[in-house]
C-alpha cells in the first residue's frame, strides 16, 4: 500500500483545474461503463471477484461525480466529502467481505475463461485510467481518494485474472472467494487512509476558521 499521507501541513493540489476535470469525466465514463460489463460478466461467470470488482467501478463513478462536485469549495467541504467517499469505501469493503462469506456456504465453480477476458478487459480500462490520474495522485484528500480507488481497481484486476488462472487450475471456486476477500481488505485499508487524511484535514480548516 501507499503511505502518501505525510506532511499534512503542506499546500496540497485541491482540484482546481481544466485539465483534472477532463481527466475526472473521461475516468467517470471507463468507471461507469465498466461497471455494467463487468457486472453482467461476473453474473455469466459465476464469480464473486469480478461482482466484488463491478461494485468498484460503481463506487468510483459516484465518488468522482463527488468530487467534481466539490472542486473549489472550501477545504472543510472538500475534507466532508472525502470523509463521506471513505465511509462509502468502507461500507464497500464490509458488503464484499459478507457476501463472501456467505457465499462460501455455496461453494460453486465460476467460469475461469469469462473471468480472464473480463479480467483483462477492465485491468485495461483501470490502467488507463491510472495514467490518466497519475499526475494528480498527490493531493488533498479529494484528490488523493480518486488516485487511491483507481490504483485499487487495477490491483483488483490483476488478482481476479491470477483467481481465473487458478480456478482452471485446480476446478474450484476458492480462489475467486479468496480474491474477493484481499479486495475486500483492500477497500478496507484504504477507507482508513482517506478517513484518516480527511478528518485531518477538516480539523485544519475548522481550526482556521
Amino acid at each position: 500500500m501507499s503511505a502518501g499521507c505525510q506532511n499534512h501541513h503542506a499546500t496540497r493540489f485541491d482540484g482546481t483545474s481544466p485539465a483534472y476535470r477532463r481527466a475526472l469525466w473521461i475516468v467517470i465514463a471507463i468507471n461507469a461503463a465498466m461497471f455494467f460489463i463487468e457486472m453482467g460478466g461476473g453474473a455469466w461467470a459465476g464469480s464473486q471477484a469480478l461482482k466484488a470488482d463491478a461494485l468498484d467501478f460503481l463506487g468510483d463513478s459516484l465518488t468522482y461525480g463527488l468530487s467534481l462536485a466539490v472542486i473549489g469549495m472550501p477545504l472543510a467541504r472538500r475534507a466532508e466529502a472525502a470523509l463521506f467517499k471513505g465511509i462509502t469505501l468502507l461500507a464497500m469493503g464490509l458488503w464484499v467481505f459478507g457476501t463472501t462469506l456467505w457465499n462460501v456456504l455455496i461453494l460453486g465453480v465460476p467460469s475461469a475463461p469469462v473471468m480472464t477476458i473480463i479480467g483483462f478487459l477492465a485491468l485495461t480500462a483501470n490502467v488507463a485510467s491510472v495514467l490518466i490520474l497519475m499526475k494528480f495522485k498527490d493531493g488533498d484528500a479529494n484528490v488523493r481518494s480518486v488516485w487511491l480507488c483507481s490504483r485499487n481497481d487495477a490491483i483488483g484486476n490483476i488478482a481476479v485474472i491470477g483467481a481465473a488462472g487458478l480456478v482452471a487450475l485446480t476446478q474450484s471456486g476458492w480462489p475467486d472467494l479468496v480474491v474477493a476477500a484481499l479486495m475486500a481488505g483492500l477497500f478496507l485499508s484504504s477507507a482508513r487512509q482517506i478517513l484518516w487524511q480527511a478528518w485531518h484535514e477538516r480539523q485544519v480548516a475548522v481550526s482556521a476558521d
